[in-house]
């Protein structure tokens, strides 16, 4: 996974720049006021600062839709160009009106990377490590800014600071990543697909995950063009094959198969009530004892109550599987591995050259027949041993691969519709085996063996590919789509954004995004100067010799320093715990570091106790924000939108992000004079405690989910609340 690594920090360059400029404006606007007269013109100093604000503004009313048609790469491209005319036109500025014309070609940068990094990240990133990858742009924005206030700093100390200087210096880092942006990122893969792009995006995934055979993946890309259809929620027992196999009821049985030799199972649908069903159906004990609560959020917990064990049978199952499928005839004998006729494929296959190889993959049936001293024994060959870079079953009725997050895609016939096909996402449900569950789910009388049982979830809905050409084996999913083009360039208008699933993320996602900004994390952050030099900090550094304007950059730069390993726990946790557990545990450090702050300012603590206090309350705040509330909501609503309408979506959500900025910035000067600073940090209070409440109530967890399951689970979710 390495490539996508890399990948993803070369992408998050974008916002290194953003907390760059955030900085060094902070500290040259000093300087600026001083050259241009600025002192008795309050509101031409403001608009110095807040164009950027205004111009990420309004490239964000269009960098989505233009981003669904020309692609994620060329508007990184177009922002890496716009930074580094920005930065050389700052440099240059004769007068203040160049200045804003430079201001605001930097927010056009800021804008589009700020709305699309986390998008292209999450369209590239694999599940498993998406959150991790995702924290990327919030660890290089605050390298961004203790780099820029240590530059600033030392600028500060010389005879003459330069403003123009400080602000040009933006211009080299903004040239490193045009060339990144330019030579190196690739378009992302979900974006190709929904142009009808395979080969393409084949060549990308590959290039991500470092592997030839990606099928699985490509499929479960295709699959996401056509979410939002009817789905149901299944649940299937699973087995080995030899204590489920023997069970008459064949019709719904799919094959599964493992790495190892002689290693297979049976996935059987359940008869009865499946737990996962009736969460779906009437909410879980939990949500009946909090009615607000939406049932969705306990949908996607049911995924995440348990993992599946280091060594159990489970994590071989879900992490290893290569194909579920069933063959029509002799379905009741055992199948097994062959995993000798395997490694001659492989070694088959490495011996080639890499170019035929990828070629001739697009092109190869998934399972070949094998001939063994069994089945000649038995009669008619039904042993199947699957090639590498394959896609689907050669003369079966059900086929399936990994696709990630210990998620499987399987595919079976549709019996109602003539030459259609049923998709299966399948998850292993939270609860571990049946014999410890005590499940109320029926096994026929299978369950008497002594082997070990899994429960697994399951969403089922029409697949957007056909099942005589698939099936049949006579063509891959990328030849198969291609030849069904009306599907892959279908367009997705602005009705799209009607559609229940893409209405309640938009609720989630707009919702987080507005608590996010009134949090206080602009006032804490504009201030921190302010509130450290009441404390007697900056005192203190004047003590030493150092002047109060750079002793103002200097306990930025070390609160910003501080700020780096809170984000590494962050991204330790962010795929461990999950997005919503962080959210659930840093909210209230906030609220108490904010009822701290605000106590500190209303009760007189005595000097040094009121220094120390402040002080531990602002460094404890951005270091826990920065944990959670930072990057967190830019993380979810690049996760839960459509494949076709994720640019606009994306757009919506980073707009109301850039209009709270601003009314929490403008809105600052007024509220200090009118209830001052202690009565500021009681409305952040307030405002956390209300976000703590949404999150609980309203925001799921998503951590290793691939990005086409969590639209599916928001679809189906949001029709299954509007039912009730």
């Amino acid at each position: 996974m390495s490539g996508a690594v890399l990948i993803a920090l070369a992408a998050a360059i974008g916002n290194l720049l953003q907390g760059w400029d955030n900085a060094t404006i902070a500290g040259s606007v000093l300087y600026i006021k001083k050259e241009f007269n600025l002192q008795t013109q309050p509101t031409m100093e403001g608009l110095i600062v807040a164009m950027s604000l205004i111009g990420a503004t309004v490239i964000t009313t269009f960098s989505g839709p233009v981003s669904d048609m020309l692609g994620r790469r060329p508007m990184l491209i177009i922002s890496s160009v716009l930074y580094f005319l920005s930065g050389l036109v700052m440099l240059w500025s004769p007068n203040v009106y160049v200045l804003l014309l430079a201001r605001l070609l930097d927010g056009f940068g800021i804008g589009l990377a700020v709305t699309l990094v986390p998008v292209y990240i999450s369209e590239t990133a694999p599940p498993e490590i998406r959150g991790r990858l995702n924290t990327f742009p919030q660890f290089t924005g605050s390298v961004g800014m203790f780099l820029s206030y240590c530059m600033v700093f030392g600028m500060s100390l010389t005879y003459a600071p330069s403003w123009r200087l400080m602000l040009g210096v933006l211009s080299i880092p903004s040239l490193a990543y045009f060339f990144l942006t330019l030579f190196y990122l690739p378009e992302s893969p979900r974006w190709l697909v929904s142009k009808g792009r395979m080969k393409e995006a084949k060549q990308v995934l590959q290039r991500l995950r470092g592997r030839e055979d990606v099928s699985g993946e490509m499929a479960l890309l295709i699959e996401g063009l056509g979410v939002g259809g009817e789905v149901s929620i299944e649940e299937y027992i699973i087995g080995p094959d030899h204590e489920l196999a023997d069970n008459h009821d064949e019709k719904d049985q799919i094959k599964l198969y493992g790495a190892e030799e002689g290693l297979s199972w049976i996935a059987k649908p359940v008869t009865g009530q499946s737990t996962l069903g009736l969460a779906s159906r009437h909410g879980s004990m939990a949500n009946q004892s909090m009615p607000l609560m939406d049932p969705m959020v306990t949908l996607f917990g049911s995924v995440h109550e348990k993992l599946p064990e280091m060594g159990s049978m489970r994590s071989m199952l879900f992490s290893n599987v290569g194909s579920m499928f069933n063959i029509a005839e002799n379905q009741g004998k055992t199948d097994h591995w062959d995993e000798e006729s395997q490694k001659d494929e492989e070694n088959h296959m490495s011996d080639g050259d890499s170019g035929a190889e990828s070629d001739d993959n697009l092109r190869s049936p998934l399972l070949s027949r094998q001939g063994t001293n069994a089945e000649t024994n038995m009669g008619p060959p039904t042993s199947l041993s699957m090639r590498q870079g394959s896609n689907f079953a050669n003369g079966g009725e059900k086929a399936s691969m990994g696709i990630g997050g210990g998620w499987q895609l399987a595919y079976r016939k549709d019996e109602k519709k003539e030459g259609a096909l049923k998709r299966i996402y399948l998850h292993e449900e939270g609860g571990g085996t049946g014999s410890r569950r005590g499940s109320i789910i029926s096994l026929h009388g299978d369950a008497h063996g002594e082997g070990e049982f899994i429960h697994a979830a399951a969403l089922v809905s029409q697949s957007v590919l056909r099942a005589e050409s698939l099936l049949g084996g006579q063509q891959s999913i990328e030849e198969a789509v291609e030849t069904q083009s009306e599907i892959v360039t279908k367009k997705s208008g602005w009705k799209a954004l009607f559609e229940p699933g893409v209405k309640h993320a938009l609720i989630v996602g707009v919702g987080i995004q507005i608590l996010q900004q009134f949090s206080g994390i602009n006032g804490v952050l504009y201030y921190t100067p302010q509130i450290l030099e009441q404390a007697g900090v900056g005192v203190l550094l004047s003590n030493m010799g150092i002047g109060s304007d750079s002793a103002s950059f200097l306990i930025s730069a070390v609160t910003t320093l501080l700020m780096l390993p809170s984000i590494g726990v962050a991204m330790r946790l962010m795929d461990l715990s999950g997005r919503r557990w962080l959210l659930l545990a840093t909210l209230p450090v906030l609220l108490a570091s904010l009822i701290v702050l605000v106590l500190g300012n209303v009760i007189n603590m005595g000097e040094v106790m009121h220094a120390v206090i402040s002080t531990v309350s602002v460094v404890v705040y951005f270091c826990t924000f920065v944990m959670g509330f930072g990057p967190i909501p830019n993380i979810l609503c690049s996760e839960i939108f459509p494949t076709s309408v994720r640019g606009i979506c994306i757009a919506i959500c980073a707009l109301t992000f850039w209009i709270g900025d601003i009314i929490v910035t403008y809105s600052l000067p007024v509220m200090l004079t009118s209830i001052g600073l202690g009565g500021v940090f009681g409305i952040y209070a307030v405002v956390c405690a209300l976000a703590w409440v949404f999150v609980f109530l309203k925001v799921p967890e998503t951590k290793g989910m691939p990005l086409e399951v969590i639209t599916e689970f928001f679809a189906v979710g949001a029709k299954k609340v509007a039912t009730e």
